[in-house]
């Protein structure tokens, strides 16, 4: 039984200006709005521009969750950053805390693709509930345009831009906001989903050859991908609510990550939730991988849908694979127990 729970006290996003619709897209591939939309349900993504690369964008939105829970960037014991497509291999994570000039937090990067939040939540979580730290920030943020092939129609379409942060804090063990979790990988299909590094190789010394760093375009096997969500998506979601005693009918809202609407409404559809009961913003700004449901989260607590006290069943997937289910309580910046 653990000492302290975890509670859900802010949130905060920031997106790229610049948009790019899916007519615009038609200019370079073979494609057209209609046959995105009815295949996807994204009509347009945001693009960061060379001058706006992910640090900075993850540090606004992580700013933004600072403000919403009423912190200083001091007050930050734990900086965690889910990333796949960081501006170092190294790191991002420290650069947005000497950019936020949160001096007593550790940071440091989480890589699990598209169910990286889920996974740097449930990670942060285990520090404030054992009590070693006392305040974190989770951040999700991607910059997949830089490693998208936009000639290949397939992938092009999919994937945006952004960044997310959820400000959570301990709390005492009955007001816990992460009142169950999965945790699932496969990596014998890590082949449908991959952003593998390039097999260059140069001369170093006579008889010594080493590897030229760099990455391949995306690729992805979207039929494969789509057949595990809707197959193990509601599976291991199924798992957490009986583990937990949850009824499908208490959620006020199901919270996915936001690769594809048919999958949002399969799995709504296979626990019979409503449909306006799902969370989607998947036409505004497509696949933005680690970042969906931070920038979903933080957009429904914004435009007051999502309400202190409201249960939030959430789960995200993709490459690795990998996948996950976690069971949520909002509290928001006034409910939080110090």
């Amino acid at each position: 039984m653990s000492t302290y729970g975890m509670a859900l006290v802010g949130s905060g996003s920031a997106v790229p200006a610049a948009r790019v619709s899916n007519t615009r897209l038609s200019e370079r591939v073979d494609t057209n709005d209609d046959w995105i939309r009815s295949r996807t349900g994204i009509a347009e993504r945001r693009i960061c521009s060379p001058d706006e690369p992910l640090t900075p964008l993850a540090t606004r939105a992580a700013e933004a969750a600072l403000a919403h829970a009423g912190w200083a960037a001091e007050d930050l014991d734990l900086i965690l950053m889910a990333t796949s497509s960081p501006d170092d291999l190294f790191g991002t994570a420290p650069r947005v805390q000497g950019a936020l000039g949160a001096k007593n937090a550790v940071a440091f990067d989480l890589t699990a693709a598209c169910s990286g939040f889920l996974f740097a939540l449930i990670t942060a979580g285990q520090y404030l509930r054992s009590g070693a730290m006392r305040r974190a920030l989770v951040i999700g943020a991607d910059q997949l345009s830089r490693w998208v092939d936009w000639d290949d129609r397939t992938t092009c379409v999919l994937f945006g831009d952004g960044a997310a942060a959820v400000a959570v804090e301990a709390c005492p063990a009955d007001a816990d906001g992460l009142l169950g979790f999965r945790m699932r990988s496969d990596g014998s299909r890590n082949g449908c989903l991959t952003l593998a590094q390039t097999e260059t190789h140069h001369s170093v010394l006579s008889g010594v050859d080493a590897q030229i760093g760099g990455f391949a375009p995306l690729r992805m096997n979207g039929q494969e991908v789509y057949k595990f969500a809707v197959r193990e998506v509601p599976a291991v979601l199924k798992e957490l609510l009986e583990s937990t005693g949850t009824e499908a009918s208490a959620l006020n809202w199901l919270l996915l990550h936001q690769a594809n609407q048919r999958i949002l409404d399969a799995v709504a559809d296979r626990f019979a939730i409503p449909h306006e009961r799902v969370l989607s913003n998947l036409a505004s700004y497509g696949n933005t991988s680690a970042a969906t449901i931070p920038l979903m989260l933080d957009e429904a607590v914004k435009d007051g849908r999502i309400q202190p006290g409201d249960l939030i069943a959430s789960s995200g997937f993709g490459a690795g694979l990998s996948w996950g289910g976690a069971l949520l309580r909002w509290s928001g910046p006034q409910g939080a127990a110090t």
